[in-house]
């Protein structure tokens, strides 16, 4: 079976550069567009786009429905069909432009790829994320250990998540110079750091339990004065790999750099908790446990938009929205205590 078509091919490249340089997405978004259209051409057995028909925009949803999770092998979630009938939308909706399509393709067909009202509902409904309280954190904080360096930075990692309520991705790309201790103060430089959209963040570090900050402290002065780490080196280092005699590739130590990713960041979190038997919590739970802590001890709006801002976000709504969801229950219950 043929599994690509060289003119397709062809019109993929254009399109990938077009999001690139008309659009200003990054190469995550482009993968993302690529995969969904990807998918589009298996459910046509990779026909030319420009035998494009509105018939296989419907009997694409039919297929999307067929596939299943490669990890779980459960039916693809609502919320990952939505998406991918939107990115293939996208990208007829550029093609109706190009030359050679306006033939075979009108923006009317392209409206074809448009999921249903009631699956759009849902797969756009919020869900409630499981998070920790800060009890429940404190508690697998102190289970961890802190006698090897590398136990020494996982408790660091943890203790710096509840500290600045950082991205996952923008904390394995710190390095110490981003790190003031004395004033408490992460600058997260979108030029250097691997901030969300790019964008660049003061963060001050939130008033919690102090010994997160003693643990991070003693980290931080065990990389410069121990292991004569630099303002250049990683925060949070990855460990080094090398060929030891009769033993064959084993950990030398920490490396001066961070890791590639979140995924082993993402792995000691949850590592932390379920040795405590506790759901594995990640990285990013820390986020709306710390957004309900704030909720708690802020005393003004102003000090709440502060919070929300240390959190990265520039309008309150988003931590709101996000972090902070009211349910119905709950609203009902409020405007009842009020009376």
């Amino acid at each position: 079976m043929t599994r690509y078509v060289e003119e397709n091919e062809r019109i993929k490249h254009d399109y990938a550069t077009y999001l690139h340089h008309a659009k200003g997405q990054d190469d995550t978004s482009i993968d993302k567009a690529r995969a969904a259209i990807r998918r589009f051409e298996e459910s046509t057995k990779f026909k030319p786009f420009k035998k494009f028909h509105r018939q296989q925009a419907a009997d694409f949803k039919d297929f999307l429905a067929k596939q299943r999770n490669i990890k779980t092998g459960k039916p693809l979630g609502f919320s990952t069909v939505d998406a991918t009938l939107r990115l293939v939308k996208n990208f007829f909706h550029w093609l109706v432009s190009r030359p050679g399509f306006k033939r075979v393709l009108s923006y009317a067909d392209v409206e074809y790829f448009n999921n249903t009202r009631k699956a759009g509902r849902v797969a756009h409904t919020q869900r409630q994320i499981p998070y920790p309280s800060m009890q429940q954190a404190a508690h697998a904080f102190q289970a961890m250990p802190f006698e090897t360096e590398f136990q020494k930075r996982d408790k660091a990692l943890f203790a710096f998540f509840m500290l600045t309520g950082a991205r996952d991705g923008a904390v394995a790309s710190l390095k110490l110079k981003h790190v003031n201790i004395e004033l408490g103060h992460v600058f997260q430089d979108a030029r250097e750091v691997n901030t969300k959209a790019g964008k660049t963040i003061h963060c001050q570090f939130f008033p919690v339990d102090a010994a997160y900050r003693t643990c991070f402290t003693d980290w931080v002065a065990y990389l410069v004065e121990v292991k004569l780490f630099g303002q250049e080196d990683a925060l949070f280092p990855k460990a080094k790999v090398g060929l030891v005699e009769g033993q064959g590739f084993a950990n030398l130590g920490l490396a001066r750099e961070g890791f590639a990713n979140a995924a082993k960041l993402n792995a000691i979190i949850r590592t932390a908790f379920a040795n405590v038997q506790m759901p594995q919590y990640t990285p990013h739970a820390f986020r709306k446990t710390l957004t309900h802590f704030g909720n708690e001890i802020c005393e003004s709006p102003e000090a709440f938009k502060a919070w929300s801002m240390n959190l990265g976000h520039e309008n309150v709504a988003t931590t709101i929205n996000s972090y902070l969801p009211v349910t119905t229950e709950r609203q009902m219950e409020l405007i009842r205590a009020m009376g």
